[in-house]
């Protein structure tokens, strides 16, 4: 049986993790951590002190992920991580980590196998088009922005080519910012916060008298849960690092 700590456990992700955890036949939840909760233990280490578990599912903020990946690598617990904000170097620091103390760490900016598909698609079409530019949409209380998986998005499709804006003119933006931000391979990334969505993502390729459009939307947080457990009984069997769903599916 799987031992597993929900850290923010009160959290809209946190309770469908709670709830696909105790669904799940080969886990057990032992913890859960949230410092809104009442009834929550406050904070990773306080958690294990008093309840020895095998993985943290860490759905939290992006001002703690980095800290809570740290302790949980640092004391041989391992880490599947769903909140994004995480910079490159963080993310580089923690694979070193991980190797360092024999630890598994899974990090995904998606846990969507839809998602995830996009990505992967995203990457193959970036071989045949010069110009791209990525929207993301996600409902108004997400913090980070752009997100994790438009930022994964980019730096796939910049493994296929070093710029995407081929042919484009001089651009003067009269109000700062109208054109996003750029990117890996100056891929331009646009970010929506409005209620009525969960998360949603178009990339967009454009050539001479064509577009293509790769779209996911995410209509229910349930749709992550596969994806969640998939990566959870990964890190207990493995004790690698992996950046991404898509190099498990």
């Amino acid at each position: 049986m799987i031992k597993v700590a929900v850290c923010g456990a009160l959290g809209k992700m946190g309770k469908e993790v709670v709830d696909a955890v105790n669904n799940a036949e080969d886990m057990e939840l032992t913890a859960q951590i949230d410092l809104m909760g009442e009834n929550t233990y406050k904070s990773i280490e306080e958690a294990y002190n008093a309840a020895k578990f095998d993985v943290v599912i860490d759905f939290t903020q992006p001002k703690s992920i980095y800290e809570n990946a740290k302790y949980c690598l640092n004391n041989g617990i391992k880490i599947v991580v769903g909140t994004t904000g995480l910079k490159d170097e963080q993310i580089e620091e923690l694979r070193a980590l991980s190797a360092a103390k024999n630890t598994g760490c899974l990090i995904a900016p998606n846990f969507s196998t839809g998602a995830v598909l996009m990505m992967m698609f995203a990457k193959q079409a970036a071989k045949y088009f010069d110009n791209a530019e990525i929207i993301e949409l996600h409902h108004n209380q997400k913090k980070d922005a752009p997100s994790g998986t438009a930022i994964k998005t980019a730096k796939l499709m910049s493994e296929e080519k070093a710029s995407f804006m081929k042919g484009n003119c001089a651009e003067v933006e009269t109000i700062e910012g109208a054109r996003g931000g750029t990117s890996y391979s100056d891929i331009k990334i646009h970010s929506v916060r409005m209620p009525g969505y969960i998360a949603s993502q178009e990339v967009i390729f454009g050539s001479s008298g064509q577009i293509m459009t790769i779209r996911h939307d995410s209509m229910d947080r349930k749709c992550y849960m596969q994806g969640v457990l998939l990566a959870t009984r990964h890190v207990v069997e493995k004790n690698d690092f992996i950046y991404g769903l898509e190099n498990i599916l």
